[in-house]
């Protein structure tokens, strides 16, 4: 009996200890959360909720590890085009799809070249300035862009200067029976030359000879054929710009002194090259100088400097017996760089563009005759007349906006009254009545004014 009362002892012992063990384990699970049975090992734990069907709405396939999906492109959108009007705005001339650099007129004002960075060079016929439709042949720039244009002095060709490559390229221009023109791009380019980026070029009126500047103080002159004829040290700390004159004798340069050199480049009468002479200086600026332009005589030249004034000046002189320029009148006007000075081709308005603004002023008073704000969406780029004076054109952006040159025109007419009042002679004064009056059609016709 007493063993086993020994052994009911010892089961009611086991009993007791796995009740306290099981109360524990109770106390230790997470309240209203059921453990969860036991997984045979591989078993795959569903996701979903628990109650969600198999394939109701929220049923899901096994997925393995989550791959974040990589972030959207932006769409790239094109840049806006700026919007610009004015009651003298003839024309809007659009076709390059970046943003316009330089811009020339042919020698015989039938056509004007512009190139951007997209790649191209366009001629538009500016006998489709006040058309309603702007047409335009366009040359590729394969591989590089073209940062300035020049035509050649018979218009069969055009020079680039290129971004990229740093040197000049010639394009041909072939004229087909249908009035278009094909473009042939010379088979080398010049050779690199500068040091430093080059600012400007020109082609002399006569051919003769080609002009490169750089912002450093270099001016080289080449022969049409690619060859360096000489260099010039402008001795200036840098070169803000340079150019060549109308008639095709000079070149000339500014920038940081507060003067504008020009030399005279000397031919032979076999036209051989010979020698760059200094001719003459045009110094009364206090501040280092912008820009400067000539008529299309090279008789007058026009500056505008830091030094918040622009100046006109009488270049028609004796330089080879010392004589200086004579400064003819000094106007106030706002500068910031970028600025540029454009003189049109009878030197009777100087065109001043600073920033995006364009003003407009009269040679023979200083005063100004008209104002165009926010030209472009970006700074002028450059600024020119067209070779009858008839035009102003501008570009900073994908558009070459084209004005009427309205103070032009007063400008003759004030000038042709003065001369009316003077004359003696009937015929001179017959000449002056119908250029007033064909300066006034001009004038009403822009205006819609009937006479």
């Amino acid at each position: 009996w007493k063993m086993e009362a020994a052994a009911l002892g010892a089961g009611l012992g086991l009993l007791l200890a796995l009740l306290l063990l099981a109360a524990a384990l109770r106390r230790a699970a997470p309240r209203g959360s059921p453990a969860a049975p036991p997984r045979d090992e591989g078993e795959y734990e569903s996701p979903l909720p628990a109650g969600a069907g198999a394939n109701g709405p929220s049923a899901a396939k096994p997925e393995g590890p989550r791959r974040t999906k990589p972030p959207a492109r932006a769409r790239k959108e094109k840049p806006r085009q700026h919007s610009f009007s004015h009651r003298l705005l003839a024309a809007a001339l659009k076709g390059h799809s970046g943003s316009v650099s330089c811009l020339h007129f042919s020698g015989g004002g039938k056509y004007l070249a512009s190139c951007a960075d997209d790649r191209t060079v366009r001629l538009w016929s500016t006998r489709d300035f006040t058309a309603r439709e702007h047409r335009c042949l366009r040359a590729n720039v394969e591989l590089d862009h073209a940062e300035l244009v020049r035509f050649s002095p018979d218009c069969r060709a055009f020079i680039v200067w290129l971004a990229n490559g740093e040197t000049i390229r010639v394009y041909k221009m072939t004229k087909k029976d249908d009035g278009n023109f094909t473009f042939t791009a010379s088979s080398e380019d010049f050779p690199k030359k500068h040091k430093a980026p080059v600012i400007n070029i020109g082609v002399a009126e006569t051919g003769k000879f080609i002009m490169t500047a750089s912002s450093d103080t270099t001016i080289l002159i080449w022969n049409p054929k690619g060859e360096v004829l000489a260099s010039v040290n402008t001795n200036q700390m840098n070169n803000a710009y340079a150019a060549v004159s109308p008639c095709g004798r000079f070149v000339a340069s500014c920038g940081f002194t507060p003067d504008v050199k020009v030399w005279e480049v000397c031919f032979g009468k076999s036209g051989d090259f010979r020698e760059v002479t200094r001719a003459f200086e045009l110094k009364g600026h206090t501040a280092g100088v912008y820009s400067f332009s000539f008529s299309n005589d090279s008789r007058r030249m026009a500056t505008v400097s830091k030094d918040g004034t622009w100046k006109f000046w009488d270049t028609d002189v004796e330089y080879k017996k010392q004589q200086d320029p004579y400064l003819l009148l000094t106007g106030r006007c706002e500068v910031s760089e970028p600025c540029r000075i454009a003189l049109s081709p009878d030197a009777h308005i100087a065109a001043i563009s600073c920033g995006t603004n364009i003003a407009v002023y009269n040679t023979r008073r200083g005063e100004e005759e008209e104002r165009f704000v926010g030209v472009h969406g970006q700074h002028v780029a450059d600024l020119a007349f067209d070779t009858t004076g008839r035009f102003l054109v501008s570009c900073g952006d994908r558009a070459i906006r084209v004005f009427h040159n309205t103070p032009g025109y007063r400008a003759v007419v004030e000038e042709m009254e003065a001369m009316l009042r003077k004359t003696t002679t009937k015929a001179t004064r017959e000449r002056l009545e119908q250029q007033i009056a064909s300066a006034r059609k001009a004038l009403a016709a822009i205006c819609g004014r009937k006479q």
